[in-house]
């Protein structure tokens, strides 16, 4: 007889088990180990998970050299220090830079030199008392003058000399061979290459400096994988509370591991998010379709169909639904004529649907 039964349920049409009413008082519900939840309802289906790595924007990033050749006087900052925008992180001993204050100097005295003798011959010009030629020549000189003391001034400014120091070097004339190596951004000292006592060259990274107020997670993805990523997509840092968004999908495949980069801009974080740290995330893709989250004990199969049991006042109702993906032992789900207030059965879905089909407590 049970034989029977077995084969006759597995005969029914799913159009059949659709929707059906599984009547169950609530000392039977109580008998049968069925345990409600409240049905929870989500924004976004979970895509995939990987692995990321913490990393800045080019833009936000500096490497720290010195424009002379000279000696590390002394280093005011240690890596991990927040630095502000133009605060000294060093000194140097420059010769070369005493070469181009002397430079400067010569060509303040060259320009007022140039400037009187154009002065007098403007007068003598206009009164006709010297020749074209003569004006033209004096006239080029004070402009040459002038063209090469903002050279000078503009090497002075390169080299890390403020135009407070250059205003001073005009007025008291006194040179001074210390240069400072100013931060040329605020932001962290993540790095320092040099020690005091050491001779550097021109142009040698000494420090490097980081704004770490945006943070990128650059994401390796299975190029199989690639598909189901858009622009726009959220991700989720696992146990640091943070949160990120697509940016980027490269347009290349890296040859050694047949992965694609996605770039996310982090948004929201809790300051655990430390620049260069690998982390593991998981993509999320929101969706404009109702869906829930439930247990994967909630939902019961028949036929290559999944059911999820409603509690209504008089037992349950089997409703068919859709799976739209799967995340840490639950399941995603979406299914028409579902109230998001509804309660589900979590645990039992096996003597639910035995009892179903007509089984009793046996599936």
């Amino acid at each position: 007889m049970r034989t029977f039964i077995i084969l006759t349920a597995c005969l029914l049409s799913t159009t059949l088990f659709a929707n059906q009413q599984i009547s169950l008082s609530a000392k039977q519900v109580n008998n049968l180990g069925i345990k409600v939840s409240q049905l929870q309802t989500i924004q976004s289906v979970p895509l995939l998970n990987a692995s990321a790595k913490v990393s800045i924007p080019p833009v936000n990033e500096h490497f720290v050299s010195a424009a002379y050749s000279g000696l590390v006087n002394q280093i005011k900052l240690s890596v991990g220090d927040q630095v502000k925008k133009n605060q000294t992180l060093a000194t140097l001993k420059s010769a070369e830079l005493l070469t181009l204050q002397q430079q400067h100097l010569r060509s303040m005295n060259d320009l007022l030199l140039a400037k009187a003798d154009f002065t007098r011959d403007e007068q003598l010009h206009k009164e006709g008392v010297i020749a074209d030629r003569r004006w033209l020549t004096t006239k080029t000189n004070f402009q040459v003058a002038t063209a090469h003391l903002n050279e000078t001034q503009q090497l002075l400014e390169m080299s890390g000399v403020s135009k407070k120091e250059i205003k001073t070097l005009e007025k008291m004339r006194q040179l001074s061979s210390q240069l400072n190596i100013t931060a040329p951004i605020s932001g962290v000292l993540l790095e320092r290459m040099v020690t005091a006592g050491e001779r550097v060259d021109a142009l040698t990274p000494l420090f490097r400096v980081a704004n770490l107020e945006t943070l990128w997670l650059d994401i390796s993805i299975p190029q199989q994988h690639i598909a189901k990523i858009q622009v726009g997509d959220k991700v989720i840092v696992s146990g640091l509370d943070a949160q990120a968004r697509i940016f980027l999908l490269a347009k290349s495949v890296n040859e050694a591991n047949q992965t694609i980069l996605v770039r996310a801009k982090i948004t929201e974080t809790q300051g655990n998010i430390r620049l260069g740290q690998t982390v593991n995330v998981k993509v999320t893709q929101s969706s404009e379709q109702l869906l829930f989250q439930v247990p994967n004990s909630a939902l019961a199969q028949s036929e290559g169909i999944i059911y999820l049991f409603v509690r209504n006042a008089d037992g349950f109702t089997a409703m068919p639904v859709q799976v739209q993906g799967k995340d840490a032992g639950k399941t995603i789900i979406s299914a028409a004529n579902i109230n998001k207030n509804s309660e589900i059965a979590i645990t039992g879905a096996v003597a639910l649907k035995a009892n179903l089909l007509g089984l009793g407590g046996d599936e």
